[in-house]
């Protein structure tokens, strides 16, 4: 999976930094170890003790744990491949997030051209395809001949070693895989292939992503409904049935039908501000408040006199941070009159900015990535403006004539 990012942002703030690979920095999201410990507890206390038996738990658990790990890098390497070809076509991927639901690369920019979108997006399916048959080739080759009858399953397993086992089971999930990636549904690879042929077809990036998002919101809503009828106990084709079984499957669907949703929005925004620079959206009839002023008379005067949200905390034309009403909460009422405002705002260093080069989408997208209201406009160290949701929200109201992005 993909997704366009600004240049400047990070790749989500949380987790562990792995390094670099290929010029690529890999960073594994904390949630990712919910999938570790689900893949660990699932093979140790099902499919490992019944193919093997005689295997001490010990051997059970290591065999799980490896199988977990290797998985994890599976995902890691269908990323990279997207980071790879992308490159090829001038599409720069720094960042590869791995989290709960896969894995994610992403995009300083939007592909230029559908042929650039094609391209990048077969290139993660075919590299989970290619694992997949490797690790199967690999597992025959490992594995010893067997003094057992083919059909005999279990008697099959169980006389197979840790690595055989681990290469048996890692083939046909990276296969699978590969083939869930490859359905229509924007934004899975299957997803962008179908945007990118849309877009080719058609040569309106904007309408290939609305048909694009909206398969992929209805195969989202497919996998709740699935999900839904699991937890009920009905037996769903390829899913099955089951309680855990069917929540994850609604979990997944409900995070492909915002993702979906939003990939929408990021296009429909990009598409509409352009190459806006941000001096064009940004407003610079804002209020500023000295450090020195008490967090009371703040109150009294600033948040309770103005509708802004922030206010940049400023000496000498130099901006010092920036103090809003999160700010205040986090601070005991009783020390209101005592505590000055640049005891409570968030400083400088800390501040995600926008310098007067920046453009319109550069905003919208580190807005959506740190989760803030608002991001002040530098240069030189000096405020010049700031720019809020409110404010791109206006831009595209005026200029396309409809805020269906959304609020």
């Amino acid at each position: 999976m993909t997704q366009k990012i600004h240049p400047q942002a990070g790749p989500g703030g949380r987790g562990l930094r792995l390094g670099r690979i290929a010029g690529v920095t890999v960073t594994l999201d904390w949630s990712l170890l919910i999938i570790f410990a689900l893949i660990t507890l699932a093979l140790a206390s099902g499919p490992l003790p019944s193919w093997h038996p005689d295997w001490p738990p010990a051997l059970v658990l290591l065999t799980a744990v490896t199988a977990a790990v290797a998985f994890i890098a599976s995902v890691l390497a269908h990323e990279l491949s997207h980071a790879v070809v992308g490159r090829r076509f001038g599409i720069e991927v720094r960042h590869i997030t791995l989290f709960v639901f896969g894995g994610m690369a992403h995009m300083e920019e939007e592909p230029r051209a559908w042929r650039a979108e094609l391209a990048m997006a077969v290139a993660g399916p075919l590299m989970s395809l290619a694992l997949g048959l490797a690790c199967l080739f690999l597992a025959v080759l490992v594995t010893e001949p067997l003094e057992v009858k083919p059909d005999d399953q279990s008697a099959v397993f169980a006389a197979l070693g840790p690595v055989a086992t681990i290469l048996f089971w890692l083939g046909p999930v990276n296969i699978l895989i590969g083939v869930f990636n490859m359905v229509p549904g924007f934004p899975l690879d299957g997803g962008r292939v179908l945007r990118a042929l849309l877009w080719g077809a058609t040569g309106d990036l904007l309408r290939a992503t609305r048909w694009a998002a909206g398969a992929g919101q209805a195969f989202g809503w497919l996998l709740i409904a699935s999900g839904i009828a699991m937890i009920f106990g009905m037996q769903v084709p390829v899913f099955g049935s089951g309680l855990v079984a069917g929540l994850w499957i609604a979990v997944i669907g409900w995070f492909l039908n915002n993702a979906a949703q939003m990939s929408y929005q990021r296009v429909f925004v990009q598409e509409g501000l352009g190459d806006i620079p941000i001096t064009r959206v940004m407003h610079r009839d804002f209020v500023e408040v000295l450090p020195h002023s008490t967090v009371e008379r703040f109150v009294d005067e600033h948040l309770l006199g103005y509708s802004q949200r922030a206010f940049p905390v400023v000496v000498d034309d130099r901006l010092l941070g920036l103090v809003c009403l999160a700010d205040v909460r986090q601070l005991p009422r009783e020390r209101r009159a005592e505590t000055r405002v640049s005891e409570i705002m968030t400083p400088y260093e800390q501040l995600h900015t926008l310098s007067p080069q920046d453009q319109a989408s550069d905003a919208v997208a580190l807005l959506a990535e740190h989760r803030v209201n608002q991001l002040p406009v530098v240069e030189g160290g000096r405020i010049l403006g700031l720019v809020t949701r409110e404010d791109i929200l206006k831009w595209l109201a005026l200029r396309r004539g409809s805020t269906s992005l959304g609020r």
